[in-house]
């Protein structure tokens, strides 16, 4: 019996150390956030540029080298394909937003939702955007991103072009609307699925002025 016994015991304390190993920690899921961004970098051949040398040239991303600029401090990665056309948001303005987008789960290799295709033409998110001494607020009005995960909150990264990007609207064919493409780690998509599984984003985004 007391042979049983400590058998018994040794297998409790087995697959206690096993379930231990097979837990994974938010500090093991942030460092596969940051191999699974680093890996998407290389296979998509990008070339991450400073902040120093965004601001050299002008605050643009060369698109023919293919440029992604590094915001280090948010570990947010950003092309600017396009600045569009009208204004920047002024300070102490509130502008109703109409964004496009495709966001693409960078873990898990899957585009999960969008709204810019032919079939969404007219279902564009809305957004109140509101500039306060040089900081964005906002929220979702409407549309697929706020719809899906159930919330208001626009990601904190989808703000971050409004500083080099104008919004307006289009009155020709020689303008368009402000076009970027961003890197996003979990913390700055904010979802609940982002925050709670450590996911990586990846947006094609257009960013138009509302009427």
């Amino acid at each position: 019996m007391k042979i049983l016994a400590k058998l018994l015991v040794a297998i409790v304390v087995v697959c206690s150390i096993a379930a231990c190993n097979d837990t994974e920690t938010y500090a093991d899921k942030k460092e596969t956030e940051k191999k699974a961004i680093a890996q998407f970098i290389s296979d998509s051949s990008i070339t991450v540029i400073s902040e120093e040398q965004f601001e050299t040239q002008g605050y643009t991303t060369d698109i023919s080298k293919n440029e992604y600029v590094l915001f280090a401090d948010d570990g947010v990665y950003m092309q600017i394909v396009n600045a569009g056309c009208g204004e920047k948001i002024k300070s102490g303005e509130t502008v109703t937003m109409l964004c496009r987008f495709r966001e693409y789960n960078i873990e898990e290799d899957t585009v999960t939702i969008y709204n810019d295709d032919n079939y969404f033409a007219r279902s564009a998110d809305n957004i109140s955007v509101t500039k306060t001494s040089g900081s964005y607020t906002a929220s979702f009005i409407s549309g697929w991103f706020s719809s899906s995960y159930s919330t208001t909150t626009v990601p904190t990264g989808w703000l971050i072009p409004l500083d080099y990007i104008k919004i307006g609207r289009p009155s020709g064919d020689d303008e368009d609307v402000a076009r970027v493409k961003l890197i996003l780690p979990h913390g700055q998509v904010g979802t609940t699925v982002a925050s709670t599984y450590v996911y990586p984003y990846f947006y094609t985004i257009s960013y138009e002025r509302g009427i």
